[in-house]
């Protein structure tokens, strides 16, 4: 049985913290048995953080603190010695990468996103095997911007669970009132301000619908301050401090990523695995997803005026929205089950750990 580490920052309620734990639940199935060290799961339900080998390490993402936990780590793990590090978040990569050194094993990345114009990726060539892209333009952007070989790049799109998922009968119900949603990070990346703009633009033509922002981060107070000021504070309901996103997409008719920039879309895929119509800007890895008007609508960034436009359109026929809906579901199905990429991220495990075994020595 190979054992593999998989190497985390705080876990937080976003897709790349979604991604660490189905491949938790799922690499057992391919003889693989696994580990989490993280920086903080306490927005892991219990239950759930029972069932997962996880060990949490505080301030592992300090980088002065960080070297004194590393070796905590490798302490702990002396006496079964991972094959393969996988580490989730670049923010503790120098840590996963000093960590296979002084355990002369292999690791691997995944990046979830683009990096900032001024940061920097502390790539270890002398460890690291390989990187893993969540999407076709996040690979371009690593391979463009930090020199790293083509061939060690692989795209592994993020799985769902689409049957278990499927919710998609309930959308625009005749029954009650229409909400339109977003959920992810409150990060000024992510384009709120254009989602609320259009909200109300929505709300000046049909006053029945309802609006919902899920998730946390430093942008809640200033999105709270700009629906008081847009006067919809009764039709935008806030939804922080959730375990995950589950609830507040069953709740929502039609799901909107007003992203200015995005490497794939987790939280997006997922709505759409449950039968949401979606509505997203055309940036980054959303064009590898979003065929306009066949699994979802396409409008440019930062245009809130067209954004409430095509909110309408799907508002105003139903039957449309939900096959719309369902065409996104059956998309995910096929290249985004949790199936495949824990196939796929399984192999190149192998792969790595059958590669590298002679080639990276333990540091002294």
């Amino acid at each position: 049985m190979l054992n593999v580490l998989l190497f985390a920052g705080r876990f937080e309620v976003r897709g790349s913290s979604a991604y660490t734990l189905r491949l938790a639940e799922n690499l057992a199935e391919h003889d693989i048995a696994v580990r989490i060290a993280c920086a903080d799961a306490s927005c892991v339900e219990a239950t759930r953080r029972q069932a997962l080998s996880i060990r949490e390490y505080s301030y592992l993402e300090m980088p002065v603190w960080g070297r004194l936990i590393t070796r905590e780590i490798q302490r702990d793990v002396a006496e079964n010695v991972p094959d393969v590090i996988h580490v989730h978040s670049r923010h503790v990569l120098a840590q996963g990468c000093r960590l296979a050194r002084h355990l002369g094993c292999p690791c691997l990345l995944t990046v979830h996103d683009y990096l900032a114009p001024r940061e920097w990726l502390r790539f270890d060539h002398r460890v690291c095997r390989g990187v893993i892209a969540v999407s076709r333009s996040v690979k371009a952007d690593l391979v463009r911007r930090f020199g790293i070989p083509d061939q060690m790049v692989k795209v592994i799109h993020s799985g769902f669970d689409t049957a278990a998922s499927d919710t998609s009968s309930s959308v625009l119900a005749a029954d009650r009132v229409p909400v339109v949603g977003t959920a992810g990070p409150l990060e000024a990346v992510k384009g709120l301000t254009y989602f609320l703009n259009a909200a109300k633009i929505v709300h000046a033509s049909r006053g029945d619908v309802a609006f919902l922002v899920a998730g946390s981060g430093p942008e809640e107070h200033n999105l709270r301050q700009l629906t008081h000021n847009l006067g919809l504070v009764e039709q935008v309901t806030f939804v922080p401090n959730l375990r995950d996103f589950s609830a507040p997409l069953e709740a929502m008719d039609i799901f909107c990523l007003p992203s200015l920039r995005q490497g794939l879309g987790t939280i997006m895929l997922d709505a759409m695995a449950r039968g949401r119509p979606v509505i997203a800007t055309g940036v980054g890895g959303v064009y590898s997803i979003i065929r306009d008007n066949e699994t979802g609508l396409v409008v440019p960034p930062s245009d809130s005026s067209r954004l409430a436009e095509r909110m309408l359109e799907l508002l105003n026929d139903a039957d449309r929205a939900r096959a719309v809906g369902e065409a996104g579901r059956q998309f995910v199905r096929r290249e985004f089950n949790v199936d495949k990429m824990v196939s796929q991220t399984a192999a190149l495990y192998r792969k790595v750990a059958i590669d590298s075994p002679t080639n990276v020595a333990p540091a002294p």
